[in-house]
């Protein structure tokens, strides 16, 4: 059986727990991690209950020790990881509308998790990754990253944030290229607004959790020889697709 481990899967209505929802009906075994291991078991035992495949580990992108723990962990339980989908995210500054206003905590907070989490978790689970076949690795990635670099874009919201996606969209780039000699590939996914946070008040034109969610199992199960180092949105490349 295939594995999968998402991160960052903590609610109901979120992209993560719709991404380990889709899989798990591919029939892989997925592992959904979050930092309150509680949250992540509840709907893992949601998706038992549907004769899925699921269970709980817990993981804090933000943690160094949480991610070897995650990391020796899977070494010893699981044969091979056959993706992984870096769902887990961090928006400190949701209310800031310009760079000169950025909270430098709330700057280094949204890049160790955004950033540093999955690039040293990438690192970490390379042993189990290089044991699958043709593994995948797909970073969510989000639309607020598309402000960076446009110029009179006017105020750019959420500018920590925004520029941290927008590391993580290069940062994918780089890594695809270190991992090219292997059959590994790495891409990021923009899964466009998502209506996952009602209590912020999500738009009416926001697009489901489910509807997000293909994008990114599309990535998570390309057949050898696929893209690798891109960014998508809904299966074609970013720059060139339908918003």
């Amino acid at each position: 059986m295939k594995t999968a481990l998402v991160t960052g899967v903590s609610r109901p209505l979120g992209l993560g727990f719709a991404v380990s929802r889709q899989l798990a009906e591919l029939n892989y075994h997925v592992i959904l991690t979050a930092r309150n291991v509680q949250h992540a078991a509840e709907l893992a035992a949601e998706l038992r209950r549907e004769c899925l495949n699921a269970t709980a580990l817990r993981l804090d992108l933000a943690d160094r020790n949480s991610i070897y723990e995650a990391a020796d962990y899977l070494a010893k339980t699981c044969d091979h990881l056959d993706v992984l989908v870096n769902n887990a995210s961090h928006m400190p500054d949701f209310r800031t509308r310009s760079a000169l206003d950025v909270d430098l905590d709330a700057l280094h907070a949204a890049f160790e998790v955004n950033v540093f989490g999955c690039w040293g978790l990438i690192q970490a689970l390379l042993p189990v990754l290089r044991r699958a076949p043709a593994a995948r690795i797909v970073n969510i990635s989000s639309v607020a990253a598309q402000q960076i670099g446009k110029r009179g874009a006017g105020p750019i919201f959420s500018p920590a944030y925004s520029l941290a996606k927008y590391t993580l969209n290069a940062l994918t780039t780089t890594l695809a290229a270190a991992l090219a000699d292997t059959p590994i590939l790495v891409n990021a996914v923009d899964p466009g607004r998502v209506a996952s946070h009602p209590e912020r008040g999500d738009d009416d034109e926001d697009r489901s959790p489910a509807e997000a969610a293909k994008g990114v199992v599309w990535a998570a199960t390309l057949a050898l020889g696929g893209p690798t180092g891109e960014l998508f949105f809904d299966g074609k490349p970013a720059s060139k697709a339908p918003r």
